[in-house]
């Protein structure tokens, strides 16, 4: 893990910058803990992708914070921020739960965000996780988006059905989800057009493929993961408001890290709408995908030294094989 935390941290670089320079300027430069203090706080994680709603969260409970502890100094109150970020970020005990169970996973998101990578890398975790993993290729609207998928999957070593560009989507579905029931199959990953600007369209195509699933399929444990694209800001977080009308989103995986500048859009879409970052993705890779953690996160963010977090890490991480 330690490999993928400096990958992280190198990546949140510009976010870094774009942040904790502003929140040490502010520590730095008040002497005293006032209205303009915190105006002055919150300025900067609104400036830093980070968003209204939540910096308004992090800021209550920092008052909070301060005044239960009889803080004076601005200095002082660094690491209370960060503790308040962290707790914004919060990923919940039942998150991965469909790793343990016979499931159907939903992959949408529009082109360009790396959704169909985000599947084949998801596939590769999976597959060295033990599990028994099937990829379907419903995405049928985009040219070449099987064989970009079939790529992915002969190099995470997992089976593929797809149908053929313009098919239908639900057809897919319904050939994938038999043949994942045929055989015994742990995970069913669905990689699925994300067309929003036509949703009506969209939304008739999930409906359909929702009913196939609860048809065929009434036992599995069902996930709708949208893929978002990190350095996009608030864009991402509009993406993912309009995806939510059309699917009952589960969580999210958060790509391209390695290098935004807003990447304080992954405390902002927490909380903006309570929709937990799953996974997320630093580079091209398939390990460059990884479960989402807040601690870790909020560490690479705030460039908590690696010996710190070795420390809090030992005996923490169960997920190794």
């Amino acid at each position: 893990m330690a490999g993928f935390f400096s990958r992280l941290k190198e990546g949140l670089t510009k976010t870094r910058n774009n942040i904790v320079s502003g929140i040490d300027a502010v520590f730095g430069g008040f002497s005293t803990i006032d209205e303009d203090f915190y105006e002055e706080l919150e300025e900067i994680l609104i400036m830093g992708d980070i968003g209204v709603n939540a910096a308004e969260k992090i800021l209550e409970r920092l008052r909070e914070q301060v005044k239960e502890k009889h803080i004076k100094e601005p200095a002082a109150c660094k690491e209370l921020l960060i503790e308040s970020i962290r707790e914004q970020m919060q990923v919940g005990e039942t998150a991965y739960d469909f790793e343990n169970e016979q499931s159907v996973v939903l992959v949408i998101g529009v082109n360009g965000v790396g959704k169909t990578t985000s599947v084949g890398k998801l596939a590769g975790i999976l597959k060295d996780q033990g599990k028994n993993v099937l990829i379907a290729a419903a995405d049928t609207y985009r040219a070449a988006a099987g064989e970009q998928l079939l790529t992915w999957a002969s190099r995470a070593g997992v089976p593929m059905i797809g149908g053929k560009e313009g098919a239908d989507p639900a057809s897919v579905v319904y050939d994938a989800v038999n043949a994942a029931k045929a055989r015994g199959v742990d995970v069913l990953l669905c990689d699925t057009a994300g067309r929003l600007h036509n949703k009506k369209n969209l939304m008739e195509e999930l409906k359909k493929i929702n009913r196939i699933i609860e048809r065929e399929f009434p036992d599995a444990h069902r996930e709708n993961l949208v893929v978002l694209d990190g350095t996009t800001g608030q864009n991402a977080l509009n993406q993912a408001r309009e995806f939510g009308q059309v699917a009952d989103l589960t969580g999210i995986i958060l790509t391209k890290m390695d290098g935004t500048a807003k990447g304080g859009i992954a405390v902002a879409i927490q909380s903006e709408l309570n929709i937990p970052v799953k996974y997320i993705g630093v580079g091209e890779h398939i390990e460059d995908l990884q479960k989402f953690d807040p601690e870790q996160f909020v560490n690479a963010l705030f460039d908590v030294k690696e010996e710190d977090l070795a420390e809090e890490m030992t005996g923490g991480n169960e997920d190794g094989e």
